[in-house]
């Protein structure tokens, strides 16, 4: 039982027993998996905060064959999301990326690029001091690296081009249609897409923070959210809660 070595994101963690943690995290090399952390829940124990949600950490595990949970030895704390995770508003927007990562990465598959896409999301919401633009900017980039996102630009079903027209979203697939294909009334505006395609091209430490004027971020945010979900068959818990702040 070599001992393996990896920086990674805690994504979630359960209560286990009397006295330890269930934890999800995304290793770096590794992907998600979920491990063990014997003895986390007592008051004093070796872990401290390093399992806080969305805790970038330097972990050591082993892992059986005959199992399924690795077993966590070491959690080293490399940086805390503390002071967002203090406030109620900014903690939702970490949990709704914490919540979006555990739906749509698949167990002991390498994602080196959604690593790195959660931990500048996290680093963003808490610079910012603000979860629109990040979360938004996330769901729309998980969408782009599991093969999910839509194009922007031409409609879904017949390939007609939608640029400066109507994009109408579809209730039953994650297509934009055009309004000759469209089945529904509810629209992606053209200010929206070509915010989508801004985040597509930039990083997100490098898009202002006005960058939502007219509500299109919010627009583009909800679309991308209701993708993850018809993609995922899977409604996300955490995300009534951002009507709550």
């Amino acid at each position: 039982m070599p001992t393996l070595e990896s920086e990674a994101i805690i994504l979630k963690t359960f209560p286990l027993g009397e006295a330890d943690r269930l934890v999800s995290f995304l290793s770096r090399g590794q992907g998600r998996l979920r491990g063990v952390a014997a003895g986390a829940r007592r008051l004093k124990n070796r872990f401290g905060s390093a399992l806080e949600v969305l805790a970038y950490v330097r972990v050591e595990f082993f892992e059986k064959e005959t199992r399924d949970l690795v077993r966590i030895r070491e959690c080293e704390l490399l940086e805390s999301f503390h002071k967002a995770q203090s406030d109620y508003a900014l903690a939702t927007g970490l949990a709704v990326i914490s919540e979006i990562a555990e739906t749509v990465l698949p167990e002991r598959e390498p994602a080196e690029a959604m690593f790195r896409l959660v931990l500048l999301s996290a680093r963003e919401i808490q610079r910012r001091g603000s979860w629109e633009v990040p979360l938004g900017y996330f769901a729309l980039w998980s969408l782009k690296l599991g093969g999910w996102l839509p194009p922007l630009e031409e409609c879904g079903r017949c390939g007609a081009g939608l640029a400066g027209k109507p994009a109408y979203i579809s209730s039953t697939s994650p297509l934009l249609l055009c309004e000759k294909c469209r089945s529904g009334k509810r629209t992606l505006s053209a200010q929206a897409r070509d915010l989508g395609a801004s985040y597509l091209a930039e990083r997100l430490d490098r898009i202002e923070a006005g960058a939502d004027a007219g509500g299109a971020a919010k627009e583009l945010r909800e679309a991308a959210l209701d993708w993850v979900e018809l993609q995922s068959e899977r409604k996300l818990q955490t995300r009534e809660l951002l009507e709550t702040v």
